[in-house]
């Protein structure tokens, strides 16, 4: 595949990125490598290997749940800055 200045032009419009044209000389002869680089992985005989569709044969690997204690209401509330009885109080946000 090549790379032209309208491809460079194209993916830079929708990316909504500008570049000036020694920045696009730059880009233009890095998107070449990488297309370069991944043509060079057709060469690879993988006729005898299956596709990969997980990393792993494990299923549904889930730890035990534990009980733990949590703290009470009053030790959450006691470093709040506007603490309530029962809630946190926090400043209004929406304005009429």
């Amino acid at each position: 595949m090549e790379i032209t200045n309208e491809l460079v032009d194209k993916i830079a419009h929708l990316s909504r990125l500008h570049f000036d044209e020694t920045e696009k000389g730059a880009i233009k002869q890095d998107l070449q490598r990488m297309i370069q680089f991944v043509e060079k992985l057709n060469e690879l005989d993988t006729s005898g290997v299956e596709p990969l569709l997980h990393m792993t044969d494990n299923v549904n690997i889930l730890r035990e749940d534990n009980v733990k204690g949590s703290i009470s209401r009053e030790e959450g509330l006691r470093n709040a800055p506007l603490p309530d009885d029962q809630f946190f109080k926090v400043p209004k946000v929406i304005k009429k």
